[in-house]
């Protein structure tokens, strides 16, 4: 049983490998890099696991690529009070008018459905002020795409390739993403 599991979901993660959009990772690499280049800030989103990626995400791109690089996440006491104060659909959206969020920047979502009116609520607001302030967005997600593959200048669509395991596919592709993009940016330093 283990072994038959283990073997379906690395055979998955091929499959995941073989079909997702090389010319849209390129796309990515060619919006950070310009980002980079003019200075502007890195600001990545994402709930649950995706924030945790968004976390780990901030620390590459800051420490090996050197972008001004934040996660709303990574402030447990300033989330959690707007969260109180103002409701959880409005966390990130705020947090991005109090960090002056401008066209030099970049939003980055992280998120296994992308969002909609009833789900991610928070992503949805932010991307709508993001598209307001001209920011750019890249983003990183599975299912349809939700509401970020509609607004986003470059969409990363990780396929669903088990109805059984798109979560643990986003999550884990997300990484993979990320890495990816950090690494082929700083090879380019």
């Amino acid at each position: 049983m283990d072994r038959e599991y283990i073997k379906n979901y690395l055979e998955e993660t091929v499959k995941i490998a073989e079909t997702i959009s090389v010319e849209r990772l390129e796309s990515c690499v060619q919006v950070i890099r310009e980002l980079r280049r003019t200075g502007g800030r890195l600001f990545i989103l994402g709930v649950g696991g995706s924030a945790a990626n968004a976390s780990h995400a901030v620390n590459d791109f800051r420490k090996i690529v050197g972008i001004e690089a934040y996660a709303p996440t990574d402030n447990v006491s300033e989330l959690s009070a707007r969260t109180n104060d103002e409701g959880w659909e409005t966390t990130f959206a705020e947090w991005l008018k109090t960090s002056r969020l401008s066209e030099r920047d970049v939003v980055m979502v992280l998120s296994v459905g992308g969002g909609s009116e009833h789900t991610s609520a928070n992503i949805v607001n932010a991307l709508k002020l993001a598209r307001e302030r001209k920011a750019k967005i890249i983003s990183v997600v599975s299912r349809n795409g939700g509401y970020a593959k509609e607004v986003s200048d470059v969409c990363v669509l990780v396929p669903v390739v088990s109805e059984k395991r798109i979560t643990p596919h986003a999550e884990g592709w997300q990484g993979v993403v990320w890495h990816l993009l950090v690494n082929a940016i700083d090879g380019a330093k």
